[in-house]
């Protein structure tokens, strides 16, 4: 089973809207604030190649930030997306 796992900080919008929705569809996830941790956050940057959170994992492969997210649920993949990797 792969986790969930989402990178943020503590004054992001878009990262309390991820949040909520992943929470909408009981995911139990791993939240990692980057907030005043410039290393946790040049390690984000390095492998995601970008610099805006929040930043969404399932195992390994990033689902990108909260408009990708959103953009997936809009199609109704999101949930296939999660339940394939969470099994």
């Amino acid at each position: 089973m792969d986790a969930v796992r989402i990178y943020t900080t503590r004054t992001c919008g878009y990262c309390h809207a991820a949040l909520a929705l992943l929470r909408a569809k009981s995911i139990a996830f791993e939240q990692i604030d980057v907030s005043g941790n410039p290393k946790l956050r040049s390690e984000l940057v390095a492998r995601t190649g970008r610099s805006t959170v929040p930043q969404v994992f399932v195992g390994e492969r990033s689902l990108g930030g909260f408009t990708d997210l959103l953009a997936l649920e809009r199609r109704g993949e999101l949930d296939t997306v999660l339940n394939r990797a969470l099994g």
